[in-house]
Formats: C-alpha cells, structure tokens, sequence
C-alpha cells in the first residue's frame, strides 16, 4: 500500500465533481517510490513521497544524484 514512512502520508477520500455536479467517490494516492536512503552511514530501503524527498534533499540530510556526481568528480 501507498504509505510514506517518513511523513505517514496515506490515502485520502474525496469526490470527483463533473461539469454537471454529479459526485462520485475517488481516491487520492500519495505520490510514492521506493528510495535508498543513507542515514546516519547506513543504506536503508525505504517507501518515502517525493515531496518528502525533496524536503530532505532542500535541508541536506539527502544527497541528490547531481551531489554525488560532483563528489565523484572532484
């Protein structure tokens, strides 16, 4: 199931509301990959949302591909 480890973003319930007002039932699902992540020095698998990847990488606790490309580089 589509669950987030990180921040626990799950499925929502809501309606889709057609031109003419009819509503039928939908379900939202969180945008969600499975990611290795290093935390503190160690590979860990996990099932995290992408807006919480982007959140990670923004303060630094995740290298970005483009991160350890430059590392390899220099």
């Amino acid at each position: 199931m589509a669950i987030c480890e990180i921040t626990g973003k799950g499925k929502m319930y809501g309606h889709n509301v057609s031109f003419s007002q009819r509503h039928t039932r939908k379900v939202f699902k969180p945008n969600v990959s499975k990611r290795t992540i290093v935390i503190n020095g160690q590979k860990v698998k996990c099932n995290i949302s992408t807006s919480a990847l982007r959140t990670l990488r923004k303060k630094g606790l995740v290298a970005s591909p483009k991160d350890l490309a430059k590392k390899s580089d220099k």
